[in-house]
């Protein structure tokens, strides 16, 4: 990679930080992904050669840590790696201020449905298993349908059927989901204007909106008059 050639902290951050795809892999660490399929399917439009690669460069660099777990290898962010963390929340706030517009070639059913897992609030779920299947109404056969097997100790994403019975079924556009999920609409008005079904138990219905803890910026205000 090349160099801005300046004595600048900021010219020299961004030599290491500019590249693509960089600054999302540590934002995947700071989400806690661990291991190199995990990091893919929070970066699902990358290529595992170019994670690969980038994660090689992000070692050498001292901002990740590599960690030989016996017959995995645990990835994890050094402390100078830790000092992004703030940074990364930074534009993230930044982001949802000021970036209102999202084209369809921003909405992703993989990286949603991921995120989405990793924020169930544990001790809310029912005892037992329970598995909510996501059905994207506009998204092609192959993407359409998502399963999350939920339990209190765990949830799993699958994108085949795992074979159980399904307790709730949410059916919605693919662009409903993320507003949700991004905060820009609330799950009751969604269900009030028709654009979010429900189907099976009433009382999961009334729950599973407290089970799913939103996109941390998600209470950001966004600008009255947002860019572009």
């Amino acid at each position: 990679m090349g160099t801005y050639k300046q004595f600048c902290p900021v010219a020299k951050a961004m030599e290491l930080l500019d590249e693509r795809w960089t600054l999302l892999i540590i934002r995947e660490l700071i989400a806690g992904s661990t291991h190199f399929n995990e990091l893919r399917r929070g970066v699902p439009r990358m290529s595992p050669a170019l994670l690969s690669k980038r994660l090689q460069r992000l070692v050498r660099a001292g901002i990740v840590e590599r960690h030989d777990d016996g017959n995995r290898v645990r990835y994890a962010l050094s402390p100078a790696g830790r000092e992004l963390e703030p940074v990364v929340e930074t534009l993230g706030t930044w982001g949802i201020r000021w970036i209102g517009e999202l084209g369809d070639e921003d909405l992703d059913p993989q990286l949603l449905v991921w995120d989405m897992h990793r924020n169930i609030d544990l001790a809310a779920v029912p005892r037992g298993r329970t598995v909510v299947r996501l059905s994207f109404t506009d998204v092609a056969h192959g993407s359409r349908s998502w399963w999350l097997v939920i339990t209190p100790e765990s949830v799993d994403v699958c994108d085949s059927d795992p074979g159980h019975p399904i307790d709730l079924g949410v059916h919605c556009g693919l662009r409903t989901l993320v507003r949700i999920w991004r905060g820009d609409i609330d799950w009751s008005t969604a269900l009030c204007e028709e654009l979010l079904e429900v189907v099976g138990s009433p009382h999961l219905a009334r729950a599973f909106p407290r089970w799913l803890r939103l996109s941390m910026f998600a209470s950001v205000p966004r600008a009255s008059a947002p860019l572009g």
